[in-house]
């Protein structure tokens, strides 16, 4: 469960620094790729989480509230 769920930080950090990438944006296709790729990597490690999840933590995947998911995590 660890793993997952330093992995999941990790990716949800990654999400936040391709947002920020100010240069990253001036590509836009690319850009939007690595999103779409960190959006699908997200998506594979919330499914990996051992049951149960916590229920703000599955409320924050489930709404894409990922902020506050890291926010969450940290806690930990």
């Amino acid at each position: 469960m660890e793993d997952v769920v330093v992995d999941l930080r990790k990716a949800l950090r990654e999400r936040l620094a391709i947002i920020d990438d100010e240069e990253s944006r001036r590509d836009e296709p690319a850009h939007m790729a690595s999103l779409q790729a960190i959006s699908e990597r997200i998506d594979k490690l919330q499914a990996a989480l051992p049951r149960p999840i916590d229920p703000r933590l599955a409320h924050y995947l489930q709404r894409r509230s990922y902020d506050k998911a890291l926010e969450f995590l940290e806690q930990l």
